[in-house]
């Protein structure tokens, strides 16, 4: 049984292998995601995992802009690969999964990088996505419904 941090973690290797290999998405998807799970997995977590993998791809190019924008004396072109595409996945939740806080995606994500790639990525993700937030809310852009969702407008 996958839960959301297995699942975003399958979704990881599928976009590094969207960036490396020349495959199709479609060609992507079936090797990694829907290998990755049982035939009595929740629907819901299967559905999660196409969703931020497409949508991830979709919107890469206007996030990696936003990470670039985020940047502070370093080069879009000298950041690990591992550490944009989780900056990637963390934007698209941000705009396109109003069910799941900010705080969950940005941790989420911060334990992605601990676990992937360098020893400092995890502070470095945290620094970009908070800049990343704080942009997109002024543009009116992250939209959270629901109880527990909808966080302090001053914060």
């Amino acid at each position: 049984m996958q839960n959301r941090r297995e699942t975003r973690e399958v979704v990881l290797k599928a976009l590094y292998a969207a960036e490396l290999s020349g495959e199709t998405a479609e060609e992507i998807s079936t090797k990694i995601i829907k290998t990755s799970f049982e035939a009595d997995d929740d629907k819901t977590i299967k559905d999660f995992a196409d969703k931020l993998f497409y949508r991830a791809l979709n919107i890469k190019d206007e996030a990696t802009i936003m990470v670039a924008d985020n940047l502070k004396n370093w080069e879009l072109d000298r950041l690990a690969a591992l550490d944009r595409i989780i900056l990637v996945m963390g934007i698209t939740e941000f705009l396109h999964f109003d069910d799941i806080p900010t705080k969950v995606t940005i941790n989420e994500c911060i334990e992605l990088a601990k676990k992937y790639s360098t020893f400092k990525s995890g502070k470095f993700v945290n620094g970009i996505l908070e800049s990343a937030l704080k942009s997109l809310k002024e543009q009116d852009r992250v939209n959270k419904t629901g109880r527990g969702l909808i966080q302090n407008r001053l914060s």
